[in-house]
């Protein structure tokens, strides 16, 4: 590979600033954020519908979880690759061609007759999930005025918490009201809603800057980033390898039915949405607070979860405790890899991207293995322990007097 650089070219005619009225461009940042939301929402959507889906095709629930496994580990792959591999072609072809793979993915899964074919669709999510977000997620400055990038990156960025934590009650609505199939036609519909407003608002954008691998290779030799790898993994690694299992959890132990369920679920949702804010506005002036914090209510909420989930109003509270935590550490993941390379924003996402990815993925497959295993509260209170090491971990970066290169 070429030097350990991030390789800058101009767009044609050698401007920079966006050409566009600037509704247009708020309306790209728009389009781009719902692209984003459509990609969250159809990667955690079979969370919800888990259990739907496994009777249909006679399987177990950790087979199921394969679903949220396979998405995963596929997006750590695609980031770094679609990232390299299509350094020259327009942003806006690539953002399209995604939302065409995502809608076709869908579609498929909602017709599918074998769950193989279930799967094969789960592929082609993971190779959308890591190839949008790496490309979607650092346009903002390319659309709006310089004055308003900050504003418009939050806008791009709302689209994950608000995914992830609505995706999973709306699709377990859904597949309540009209069956798992229809939850997939429906996401179908949406991807290709916003695959028209692309096409409609978003500017030609020819490439500008190409991160190249050595950059990230570069990037772990820094003790910060490796650090912020290791936090990433281990609070992801908790949090999905317990919340993936947390619809059979909720029938089997706190005899929850489907409809309670989806309320539980949307009350974890809205939580989530004020976790999101509140660490928002609190991860860049206390890093560590924030992110040891969310990762110590996890812990809490998963271990307490078998001993208090079997009454529902304790599965209630300490669902509010867990969305509420969530809602934060995407953020606060973020936030530490980008005050690990603040010379290599883009490549901070494509580190971000990918070690979240994967370690969704290794944490469906790990929670699979212990639900089939063993039972659902195994699982949370394993996810609980893990959440501890991260709290753990937190404290030893700050007894070392550890920082990041600006000293923040």
């Amino acid at each position: 590979m070429a030097a350990s650089t991030t390789a800058t070219t101009r767009d044609p005619g050698g401007a920079n600033p966006p050409h566009h009225s600037p509704v247009i461009g708020w309306l790209a940042v728009v389009a781009v954020m719902l692209g984003i939301f459509s990609v969250v929402t159809t990667e955690i959507l079979p969370i919800g519908l888990l259990t739907k889906i496994g009777a249909s095709f006679t399987i177990s629930d950790g087979m199921a979880g394969l679903m949220m496994t396979l998405p995963g580990f596929l997006a750590a792959i695609a980031a770094p690759v679609v990232t390299v591999a299509t350094a020259r072609i327009d942003r806006r072809l690539m953002l399209c061609a995604f939302m065409v793979l995502l809608a076709a993915a869908n579609f498929l899964a909602a017709a599918a007759p074998d769950y193989w074919l279930v799967l094969l669709s789960r592929v082609i999510v993971g190779i959308v999930i890591g190839g949008f977000w790496s490309i979607g997620a650092s346009l903002a400055e390319r659309l709006v005025p310089a004055s308003s990038v900050s504003r418009a990156t939050a806008v791009i960025f709302s689209a994950v918490p608000l995914g992830s934590v609505l995706g999973v009650p709306a699709g377990t609505f859904i597949g309540d009201l009209a069956g798992w199939r229809t939850a997939f036609v429906a996401m179908g519909g949406l991807t290709a809603g916003v695959l028209i407003m692309l096409l409609i608002v978003t500017p030609p954008l020819p490439p500008q800057r190409t991160t190249r691998l050595g950059v990230l290779r570069g990037m772990l030799h820094r003790v910060a980033t490796r650090f912020a790898l290791l936090l990433t993994v281990l609070v992801v690694l908790a949090h999905f390898g317990t919340y993936t299992y947390v619809t059979p959890f909720l029938e089997q132990v706190t005899d929850a039915g489907s409809g309670l369920i989806t309320v539980f679920l949307l009350i974890y949702g809205v939580a989530g949405i004020l976790g999101n804010f509140l660490g928002g506005s609190l991860v860049a002036r206390h890093p560590r607070a924030t992110f040891g914090t969310a990762a110590g209510m996890i812990a809490a909420a998963t271990l307490l979860l078998p001993v208090l989930g079997q009454w529902k109003a304790g599965a209630v509270a300490l669902l509010i405790v867990w969305g509420v935590a969530y809602g934060a550490v995407p953020v606060s993941s973020q936030t530490w890899f980008t005050k690990a390379s603040p010379d290599s924003p883009e490549a901070a996402s494509v580190m971000f991207t990918a070690s979240f990815q994967a370690t969704i993925s290794l944490g469906a497959l790990t929670g699979g293995v212990v639900v089939d295993a063993s039972s659902p509260s195994t699982v949370m209170t394993l996810g609980g322990m893990t959440a501890v090491l991260m709290v753990i971990a937190v404290w030893v970066q700050y007894t070392r007097r550890l920082t990041w290169p600006d000293n923040a």
